[in-house]
């Protein structure tokens, strides 16, 4: 498949590896010529079959492509999908932002539905996607193929609105990269990656902030500081792209949180802080302890959208789409371990 992929930092870099070492020919861009004179030396330096091209502009790398993933952070998704409905471009967009009701009001803004002169005739396909896979390191120089290989990467599945056929046609790539596809609509995914995505950034960032106004604690810290502070290290404009991009569901998550640490700090003030403690504690160790859930035995679905989103709202996942599009191999998680 001939693919462009316009933003080529952690993420998009790593999209375009992977995809070149799986056999699509790829095109990739970025807005910074460092990052473009970066991208072309390792692309010299890797193995012919696994070589990719870059383009000096968005609208060279996406007018031979059957497929275009915009990875660029949230506040240059709109300029990007301007680009790409002025050239004309009249293929299939997915993204890898970290929120997607956002993504999905400007996609309906800037780009489906929109001519170049003008008109309003549907122009190009888009999916929403956002891989669960990152790494508190950044740029193309972070850049791994194998970064996909095993994570849930949520495609969004809007009913109504998504064809059901580009959703597939993705899907097959996306698994060809080793991924497991989660389908999801934009709202249910902004809600779901709050709490195991965005408010951890933010916690994270607050205990290395208090954790570094204390010298000798910065010499003590060890494996619980360093395993639960690993993403405070992001870049925090990114950090903020993410977070403040889906305030609306970051909001509500942060107070459950907050209101959970409420019961830790009146625990401590117990006549028993220890045994008070005990008991907060129980429930959140026994959520980790059953986490990841445990893959099911493989079973065929339909490849309908009340099929695709049944399976993801009970935690399920793609891993193959049938040539012929009618089904999908799925996998449900297995039932929770008796206590």
């Amino acid at each position: 498949m001939d693919v462009a992929v316009i933003g080529l930092g952690l993420i998009g870099g790593s999209v375009l590896r992977a995809l070149a070492s799986t056999g699509h020919a790829v095109l990739g861009y970025d807005a910074d010529p460092a990052t473009r004179a970066t991208a072309r030396t390792a692309a010299a330096q890797a193995p012919a079959a696994h070589r990719w091209q870059v383009a000096r502009t968005v609208r060279d790398a996406v007018a031979g492509a059957e497929l275009v993933v915009v990875a660029v952070p949230l506040p240059a998704v709109a300029g990007v999908l301007d680009e790409i409905a002025g050239s004309g471009y009249t293929g299939l967009v997915t993204d890898v932002t970290s929120v997607k009701e956002p993504v999905r009001r400007l996609v309906e803004r800037h780009l489906v539905g929109r001519h170049p002169h003008g008109g309003t005739d549907r122009r190009a396909g888009f999916v929403g996607g956002h891989p669960m896979a990152g790494r508190e390191t950044s740029g193309f120089g972070a850049a791994d193929p194998a970064l996909f290989t095993g994570c849930a990467w949520v495609l969004c599945l809007e009913p109504g609105t998504t064809s059901t056929d580009d959703w597939l046609t993705l899907a097959a790539v996306l698994t060809g990269l080793g991924a497991r596809v989660v389908p999801a609509v934009a709202a249910e995914h902004d809600r779901a990656v709050a709490a195991v995505s965005h408010v951890p950034h933010l916690l994270a960032s607050a205990v290395a902030a208090v954790a570094a106004a204390d010298p000798l604690a910065g010499t003590l810290a060890a494996g619980s500081f360093r395993d639960g502070t690993r993403v405070a290290a992001t870049r925090p404009d990114l950090v903020a792209a993410m977070c403040g991009g889906n305030a609306a569901a970051v909001g509500p998550a942060l107070d459950a949180v907050l209101r959970e640490l409420d019961g830790a700090r009146a625990a401590l003030g117990a006549a028993d802080p220890i045994g008070a403690l005990r008991d907060w504690l129980a429930p959140g160790s026994a959520a980790r302890r059953a986490w990841p859930p445990r893959a099911g035995g493989s079973v065929e679905l339909p490849a309908r959208p009340d099929a695709l989103l049944g399976l993801g709202r009970a935690g399920g996942w793609v891993t193959r789409v049938a040539g012929d599009r009618r089904t999908v191999t799925a996998v449900r998680p297995a039932p929770p371990d008796p206590a």
